[in-house]
């Protein structure tokens, strides 16, 4: 019997596809696994048979990766499940950003007691009007889920497509439209385009990537669209560009005291996978992931540990172990099971950065003790005997 637990509310759609082997708990300390979206985790005590942290979404600045890692904690997040989502606010906001629509709205809102509405409004629609996004440059940086379907459907609006992305996935790369103009500078981008939007995930080398620099390098009255996350933006330099007219609008679903009210800003309150398809996309990948990897070790996007998958164990049993990326330590498991007289009948071993994860099948069920000489194995930070 496992046991899980959920810091936020998760829909009941993936929630329904743990099996009776599941329990639902509301102590961490209790849980085997963990369904998180935006609650905080670093502060929180991690129990030590806590094995894997599922993120229903793609970030996962919320989670304390390095100290799950060091405790053998797997941390799962679902790439791709809000892409759709996401893509549909960029447009919107691509939209807002050209013609004054909520301006307009708000015009309508204020004056509905016009005794003639519907005149008045013909006088003051000019005071609305904008631009068409068909025929503009979209700069895309990041091409990962999200980038790609916000490339692909503005390729569809008649928009010309810039992408840069340096580590591209070959799976991205297959999906993404041959219209797209693929480059090797972001430079470019900034030189180039009339809209940027930016999916990257945030990191050391991306954080306020969007800066006073990168700034002066783009066209007067570029249209910026930030759905990833606040921090990629210097937001003090982006207010100073709207300030001076080098900024048309700043599109962002990051609010905070920066950017909140500010002239030029159109600010939407973190909407961009608040669909009921992407929560329950989100859902289900989490729990058939944590399945997949409490029921038969395999690992399938993973943030601090290598993606591993042997399918189903069909052998006599199957032992996984979590480990230091360090040199030699492969053969001191054969020898350990060598010795039990066990023999390794198929065995994958992927590493990821400080860390790897080894999966074995056996040909009899592995012993207490032999459990207890793997785990003493320097390096080893936990062993689980999956048959």
């Amino acid at each position: 019997m496992f046991q899980y637990t959920c810091l936020n509310p998760i829909a009941d759609v993936g929630l329904n596809l743990f099996s009776k082997k599941y329990q639902k708990t509301d102590e961490i300390a209790e849980a085997n696994a963990v369904l998180v979206r935006s609650a905080s985790m670093h502060d929180m005590e991690l129990p030590e048979h806590l094995e894997a942290v599922a993120r229903a979404g793609a970030g996962v600045n919320n989670i304390p990766l390095d100290a799950c890692a060091e405790k053998g904690i797997v941390v799962f997040n679902t790439p791709g499940a809000n892409a759709n989502g996401v893509k549909e606010l960029v447009i919107a906001g691509m939209l807002l950003a050209s013609r004054d629509i909520v301006g307009g709205i708000e015009w309508v809102r204020e004056n509905k007691d016009l005794p003639d509405i519907g005149k008045a409004a013909e006088k003051q629609k000019k005071n609305f009007a904008g631009c068409e996004i068909s025929g503009k440059k979209l700069g895309v940086i990041g091409l990962g889920a999200i980038g790609v379907q916000v490339a692909n459907a503005a390729i569809h609006l008649g928009m010309d497509v810039l992408g840069y992305d340096p580590y591209i996935s070959v799976n991205a790369a297959w999906n993404l439209s041959r219209s797209v103009k693929h480059i090797s500078n972001v430079d470019d981008i900034y030189k180039e385009c009339d809209f940027i939007t930016v999916h990257v995930p945030l990191m050391d080398a991306t954080r306020g990537m969007i800066n006073e620099e990168a700034i002066s390098k783009m066209k007067d009255g570029v249209v910026i669209l930030n759905f990833a996350r606040d921090l990629l933006a210097d937001e003090a330099a982006v207010l100073a560009g709207i300030e001076s007219g080098k900024i048309k609008k700043y599109v962002t679903d990051f609010a905070n005291e920066t950017v909140a009210g500010k002239d030029g800003v159109i600010l939407t309150p973190h909407l961009g996978a608040s669909t009921e398809e992407s929560e329950d996309n989100c859902a289900m990948m989490a729990v058939r992931e944590i399945r997949d990897y409490l029921e038969n070790g395999n690992i399938v996007h993973s943030v601090n540990f290598p993606d591993c998958n042997m399918g189903g164990c069909e052998k006599a049993g199957r032992v996984a172990i979590l480990h230091k990326n360090v040199k030699g330590i492969i053969g001191k498991y054969s020898t350990i099971f060598g010795n039990a007289d066990i023999n390794i009948e198929d065995m994958t071993n992927k590493s990821k950065g400080d860390y790897a994860y080894t999966l074995l099948d056996i040909d009899t069920p592995v012993t207490d003790e032999v459990v207890s000489q793997l785990q003493a194995v320097t390096g080893v930070l936990k062993v689980r005997v999956i048959k």
